[in-house]
């Protein structure tokens, strides 16, 4: 396990630690619209601080399936006061959930810790600004894009091809200047893939950890959830908290989630009852 530096904070990953969704915006999959203004995104974000958060994650664009695109200046507006705010008012890390160059640079001028990518910095220019902020950076195994990617999401080897996506993504990512150690992978559950990949790839969390890197794990509320047990997105909080259980164990340490407070707290039983001899 590591000690990534996050800004002006650094965390021991020796143990779990949540990140809590901030969504200002007003069509995520399972909470949009509830944290859209300014001030109802600062009192979300502090509820999960007091929670135990260690990271808020801060997306002004919806990547749920289907979610039509925004304009650029339309995620900065969003994005960017609740940054600069939350920089201010919280003693937690900053993760910024953008695809967007100048997003990140503004974002970790303005205080981000972490800038966390669905599209694992492909696009033009996202490379090089990542780069320019020293920050760590999370890639993403994503098939397709939003807008398509449960249309027909299929693959001839699923491990394979995800490995050797965020292996290359890794590569490149070092090619500009970010070091090994402040990279973070994702697997991307739900991005392009089926029920079946997707429970494949959490029982194999493992050999995503065994590529040196430490991984996220991102499955609250999704639909997996929901196909597996018969349940409403707001039904889902037990099969998301049975999901991340189940690969902290296989040896992922940061935990996306909407719901915090049980997170925190089953994890740090898990982690104290895993520490002693």
């Amino acid at each position: 396990m590591s000690v990534i530096q996050f800004g002006q904070k650094s965390l021991d990953f020796c143990r779990p630690f949540v990140m809590g969704i901030l969504n200002v915006t007003p069509d995520s999959f399972s909470d949009g619209g509830r944290h859209n203004t300014f001030e109802q995104a600062l009192r979300h974000a502090e509820q999960m601080v007091s929670d135990g958060a260690a990271f808020i994650d801060v997306g002004g664009e919806s990547t749920r399936p289907g979610a039509a695109p925004v304009s650029l200046q339309e995620e900065m507006d969003r994005v960017l006061p609740v940054v600069e705010a939350l920089n201010d008012r919280v003693d937690t890390i900053i993760s910024v959930d953008t695809s967007s160059p100048e997003v990140m640079l503004e974002a970790a001028r303005l205080g981000a810790g972490l800038i966390n990518d669905v599209r694992a910095l492909e696009r033009p220019g996202a490379l090089a600004a990542a780069a320019a902020t020293g920050l760590p950076v999370c890639l993403m195994h994503m098939q397709g894009t939003p807008v398509d990617m449960q249309e027909s999401p299929s693959y001839s080897a699923l491990l394979d091809e995800v490995l050797s996506y965020l292996m290359g993504r890794t590569e490149a990512a070092m090619v500009a200047g970010i070091n090994k150690q402040q990279i973070i992978l994702d697997p991307g559950i739900g991005f392009g893939k089926t029920l079946e990949h997707n429970l494949s790839l959490l029982n194999q969390t493992q050999a995503l950890c065994e590529l040196g890197h430490e991984v996220l794990i991102g499955v609250s509320r999704k639909t997996m959830i929901g196909q597996v047990l018969n349940a409403n997105v707001d039904e889902r909080l037990y099969g998301t908290m049975g999901a991340n259980a189940a690969t902290y164990l296989k040896g992922a340490r940061i935990f996306r989630v909407h719901d915090v407070k049980p997170h925190v707290q089953m994890l740090e039983l898990m982690y104290r009852i895993e520490s002693e001899s």
